[in-house]
């Protein structure tokens, strides 16, 4: 199938805007977009929480029966000293033999828990970058005229990473702390309830912590996933146009451009940093005073002999277990802010607005049968074509033109009339404001996106080359070709002579600048030629060729052509004086319109801007 060749989009268009950088919108609409999308997963993440439950039960258990083995010991030294059998050696042997077993089995809960989550969140990882890339291909032109390229190259990698890192991390933090302090609280108050109910007091104090610290970090979350999308942007930018930028000395004034967006990245990164972390160390300061306060109350009470030696020393380290699932939480706050952060970029993307792929009416034949591609002549009629990238700033306001079968269509004018807009909108890149295009008397609209785009082939004055053999660019829309057909086109397109010249010929690995920007459109050529589609749009297509070349292209144009309907539009007017129909175009309008030599006999636009190239 012939696909639009031409360079990708560099993340502006015309009027490119940068996103915002709002505070998280709908942070409860984000968790449950997140809920419905794992929701595949379902089954494997019970299975996750009843390992992490199991897990956390097995290690609360443990300081119990250490306990009883302190106590028994305790018990052991006593009754030597007052006569008695001394230490039972087996009997504490067979407690701590048991407890190992505990922690054993406590950590392979705990491994097969791990294992599992981190199968569910790369699947998750692995469908959100599939539905992504997907996505991508389906929008609408606008949307990158609307975005940059880092910012969403910054969602299918920083973004994903973050969600898919911070899931895995908050389902298994968050079932392991809630578990461990619902069992270690209910194996203090087993052990002494006046002791518990001091280690409770961390609670509430924790939660208006906590509480706070996550309602003024929020917002700094979303700003820093936001400013990282600006700098990713930046830096994309950067590199692929590093000569430019080198060539008009504009380093300094990059550098600094790049610098305002870093430090608004630093200042949102470290305020989000700052906040949250501040929930550690308060949790600490917190802990540490219920911990000081409980082993003052458990030596009174042992003193009493309330409680035994064994029992102050397991209620002491389920204090510090206590205090630790909370200050997990308090970590998992945190995580669950860059989470839905991400999660918020990343489900505003997918939901974007796609570029509708099939007809709603599909046009028919007469016996009522749908139109196929292979039926299409090549007669196109523009009627009174209105477009604008914005509704309210219209750049074609009145487009009108009856092309033949097999006319050779050249499109001029100065900077900015509308030409390469024009041949954009024959492949239904954008959607008309008014008017309508036919295609064998057949409204566009009523094509399938697919079969209408298979009725061009696009050869575009920015190149694109992807990273892969020679055969592969050259076969890239039509992967089936043989070497023989991919050769004969080659030839014809004039660049079998540098590709068998290549250190491996057809089998040669491209990349960015393997070859030279005049090799890389013929290769662009090349692919055209070798699906031979119905008609052929041309924008500047030899622009990097050098004047020989350029003949030699254009007379293999003129006979894969023949028949076929081409649109060509071109700055340099030597190169289209054989068209059979020149479209004058100025402000969005057809000003004059006719052949080279009726257009110079006129005396008018066409005219002057045909000497003027010359006297230039």
């Amino acid at each position: 199938m012939p696909m639009p060749m031409g360079g990708p989009r560099g993340g502006r268009g015309p009027q490119g805007k940068m996103m915002g950088t709002a505070k998280a919108k709908d942070f409860k609409g984000s968790i449950k977009s997140l809920f419905k999308y794992i929701g595949n997963y379902k089954f494997a993440i019970l299975i996750v929480v009843i390992f992490a439950i199991a897990s956390t039960v097995f290690n609360v258990v443990g300081p119990k029966i250490l306990g009883n083995a302190t106590t028994e010991l305790f018990n052991g030294i006593m009754s030597k000293y007052s006569g008695g059998s001394g230490i039972d050696f087996g009997k504490i042997a067979g407690i701590l033999i048991g407890l190992l077993c505990i922690y054993i089995t406590s950590s392979v809960c705990g491994f097969i828990q791990n294992f599992l989550m981190s199968t569910v969140t790369q699947k998750v990882g692995y469908r959100l970058r599939r539905d992504i890339s997907y996505k991508i291909n389906l929008l609408p032109m606008n949307y990158f005229d609307r975005h940059q390229t880092g910012e969403t190259l910054s969602i299918i990698t920083n973004d994903v990473d973050t969600l898919c890192t911070s899931l895995n991390q908050v389902a298994t933090q968050a079932v392991t702390s809630i578990s461990t302090i619902i069992g270690v609280l209910y194996m203090m108050f087993s052990i002494n309830w006046m002791m518990t109910l001091i280690a409770l007091v961390i609670l509430p104090v924790a939660l208006i912590f906590i509480s706070l610290i996550f309602k003024i970090s929020q917002k700094h979350f979303r700003n820093q996933q936001d400013y990282l999308g600006h700098v990713n942007g930046q830096v994309e930018e950067t590199i692929s146009g590093v000569n430019i930028v080198q060539a008009f000395n504009t380093v300094d004034r990059n550098v600094e451009e790049f610098e305002k967006s870093n430090n608004m990245l630093y200042k949102s990164a470290w305020k989000s940093q700052f906040f949250s972390g501040l929930a550690g160390p308060i949790m600490q300061v917190i802990g540490n005073l219920a911990y000081g306060a409980i082993a003052v109350l458990g030596g009174y009470l042992a003193i009493q002999g309330t409680i035994t030696v064994g029992d102050i020393q397991s209620f002491i380290q389920y204090v510090r277990q206590f205090t630790m699932p909370i200050q997990q939480l308090a970590q998992v706050s945190n995580m669950i802010q860059q989470m839905t952060a991400s999660a918020e970029r990343i489900f505003e993307f997918i939901g974007e607005k796609e570029e509708s792929q099939e007809a709603e009416n599909h046009c028919k034949k007469p016996n009522g049968e749908n139109v196929t591609v292979d039926e299409i002549t090549g007669n196109v009629t523009f009627d009174h074509v209105k477009f604008g990238y914005y509704e309210d700033k219209i750049i074609i306001h009145d487009f009108s033109a009856k092309v033949k079968q097999g006319q050779k269509i050249a499109i001029v004018g100065p900077t900015g009339a509308g030409k390469t807009t024009m041949v954009k909108l024959l492949m239904r890149f954008y959607d008309l404001n008014g008017g309508s295009i036919l295609v064998d008397e057949h409204n566009i609209n009523d094509f399938d996106r697919r079969e209408l785009r298979e009725l061009y082939g696009m050869v575009l004055q920015d190149t694109w080359i992807k990273s892969g053999t020679v055969r592969e660019n050259i076969s890239f829309g039509k992967p089936d070709a043989t070497d023989e057909e991919i050769i004969r086109a080659a030839k014809e397109a004039k660049s079998w002579d540098f590709i068998r010249r290549l250190p491996q010929g057809l089998d040669t690995v491209l990349h960015e600048d393997s070859i030279s920007q005049g090799q890389k459109q013929l290769l662009c050529i090349t692919r055209v030629m070798l699906c031979l589609p119905p008609m052929l749009i041309l924008d500047e297509a030899t622009s990097s060729i050098d004047t020989r070349t350029e003949l030699q292209v254009q007379e293999a144009f003129d006979k894969l052509m023949k028949g076929r309907t081409s649109f060509i539009v071109a700055h340099r007017l030597s190169t289209i004086r054989n068209a059979s129909l020149i479209l004058v175009m100025k402000d969005g309008k057809i000003i004059e319109q006719g052949n080279h030599e009726e257009l110079l006999k006129k005396g008018e636009f066409y005219h002057k801007l045909y000497h003027s190239q010359f006297e230039s």
